[in-house]
């Protein structure tokens, strides 16, 4: 296990939102959210364009602050604390788009990522290079990050997140626009980070690898929390196939099942 990866009891919850909501003008993007993600979990948010995923990882790293509820990791509360003390704290996160530094090379982008963490310029570099290796990179490390491929370019962002040796990273559709190639890689190298100890929240929208990858899903719609239960249960509800999977998914199901 990489240091710094605290070890809690697997299955007791290190992340807790209860009734969180907040609202943009007249539109209610989270409204009441409860979820549990618990030590070693690998938990996947699902459900429409708009239906609040994104504000949601936004309210737990400290982006936004909610109206009301509460959010609270390894037994503290989130709330009110600034993204770089809830990053310190031992929560990473990447991002839908990733916004690498072109003109650097890969180890100096992660390095960045690993100054959270790192009491000196020699630590960061060291914290940097081994989140590389976590994730398949490392023979990539003096390469410009401008030069980098869609894949490449995702395991960076992978590994500036895990630089600084989290407890919970935050995956925001870390799969977007791959091919069947690079998405093995990916999700290898998710797999491979829950392994090492590190509790992940993912948003995707790529349902066929999400149901392979995850232990649980949690669909929102509207803000709403509408479904949470394991993926064979979650791709079968039908509120959640009227709401996002949609007809032609309910007939895959159909099919499958005869």
């Amino acid at each position: 296990m990489p240091r710094g990866v605290r070890s809690g009891t697997a299955g007791e919850d290190l992340l807790v939102l209860r009734d969180v909501g907040i609202s943009f003008g007249g539109l209610r993007a989270l409204d009441g959210v409860d979820l549990s993600v618990p030590e070693g979990g690998l938990y996947g948010i699902i459900g429409p364009n708009g239906a609040g995923k994104t504000t949601l990882f936004n309210v737990i790293n400290g982006f936004l602050v909610p109206e009301r509820g509460s959010i609270s990791f390894a037994g503290e509360s989130l709330m009110g604390l600034r993204p770089n003390r809830v990053c310190r704290n031992g929560i990473g996160r990447t991002f839908q788009v990733v916004r690498a530094f072109p003109r650097m090379t890969v180890l100096e982008n992660v390095t960045v990522g690993a100054f959270v963490g790192a009491p000196d310029d020699a630590t960061a570099r060291h914290m940097a290079a081994t989140a590389l290796d976590r994730v398949g990179l490392s023979a990539r490390a003096n390469a410009l990050a401008g030069r980098l491929t869609n894949r490449e370019l995702r395991l960076l962002e992978l590994a500036r997140a895990l630089a600084p040796q989290p407890r919970l990273v935050l995956l925001d559709e870390t799969l977007a626009g791959l091919g069947h190639n690079d998405l093995d890689d990916i999700l290898g190298a998710i797999r491979q980070v829950r392994a090492e100890g590190v509790t992940v929240l993912i948003i995707e929208h790529t349902m066929q690898a999400m149901v392979q990858l995850v232990d649980h899903f949690d669909v929102l719609d509207h803000g709403r929390l509408i479904a949470s239960g394991t993926p064979e249960a979650v791709v079968h509800n039908s509120e959640v196939i009227e709401a996002y999977l949609g007809k032609k998914w309910a007939e895959q199901v159909a099919v499958a099942a005869k």
